[in-house]
């Protein structure tokens, strides 16, 4: 199974291992002896788009974040996600599948290929990152609980932990987190549930145990910490169209030509670029034109 898509960024394209653990270290050492640190000089990118790109370092990945149950500042998350309870984790399958149930993870995914796919992430806030997720296509995951004639929706929840959730509570936010994907996007050999990056596990902040990523879309829908999937019949509400449905669509496809009712969506700043990184052209579906076809014939201002 899997293997369906192929990374136009691959392994050689990212900072190393060894490179991104010791970085911060190296940075430490050089300032305390007295030596202005050189602009780091990891291997460039080969993908022509974003050729002046490096993927961003784990440190960067896991301390700027959204995961608002945890507070509504970039550094809440990895400040305050240590307390949520992964141990033991479930997933309830339920809705038109032949196999409904409550799962472990190994049972819902032990013996998938797991890939990394090397993806960009293009947040609705006009920021981006580069990051090589591991995770398995999310297409492997439904053929094994058997999705049933009918099924146009697959609907997905976070976990939602209140003691262990400083921002549970918070006003105006609609918990748990809830998150949606037309069948066949779902499908689409890009969409993959993730459980790793850079070959580590997830942190707590970037959804451990495992998540979805949905590169074409803005960060928002690729929903972390998952506890229940869905197959529906009908297109369910999701949290940030509860919200403010006219800022926020059930698509929500990374679109330059679509401006958020609050600011432009034609550029982005990419996180760790440095005080001269300047911000880029953003991409229609955030580069990954094979989805194209997904929204033929439709209107993508009004299905934003």
């Amino acid at each position: 199974m899997a293997h369906r898509w192929t990374n136009d960024l691959t392994r050689a394209d990212v900072t190393p291992k060894s490179i991104f653990a010791n970085r911060r270290q190296v940075l430490a050492a050089m300032a305390a002896t007295g030596f202005a640190a050189p602009a780091f000089t990891g291997p460039a990118f080969a993908a022509p788009v974003f050729a002046r790109d490096e993927a961003n370092t784990l440190d960067q990945i896991r301390s700027y974040n959204n995961f608002y149950e945890f507070g509504f500042q970039k550094e809440d998350p990895a400040r305050n996600a240590g307390q949520m309870v992964t141990d033991n984790w479930q997933i309830e399958v339920s809705g038109l599948v032949d196999n409904p149930g409550t799962y472990t993870l190994d049972e819902l995914i032990g013996g998938l290929t797991v890939e990394e796919r090397i993806y960009r992430l293009r947040c609705v806030e006009a920021w981006s990152m580069i990051i090589p997720w591991n995770g398995i296509e999310l297409a492997d995951v439904l053929a094994r609980i058997g999705v049933q004639d009918g099924a146009r929706y697959v609907a997905f929840e976070t976990t939602l932990q209140p003691d262990n959730m400083p921002n549970a509570g918070a006003y105006g936010m609609d918990f748990p987190y809830v998150e949606a994907l037309r069948l066949d996007e779902a499908l689409h050999p890009l969409t993959i549930l993730a459980t790793g990056i850079y070959d580590e596990p997830l942190a707590n902040q970037n959804g451990a145990p495992i998540r979805l990523v949905v590169p074409w879309k803005y960060g928002f829908k690729s929903i972390k910490s998952i506890i229940r999937i869905s197959l529906l019949a009908e297109q369910p509400p999701t949290t940030w169209q509860r919200i403010d449905s006219h800022e926020y669509g059930f698509y929500a496809n990374v679109n330059p030509t679509v401006n958020h009712p609050r600011w432009s969506q034609a550029s982005e700043r990419p996180v760790g670029a440095g005080l001269f990184g300047g911000r880029r052209d953003t991409l229609m579906f955030n580069g990954y034109d094979e989805v194209a076809p997904l929204y033929a014939g439709m209107d993508l201002r009004v299905d934003y």
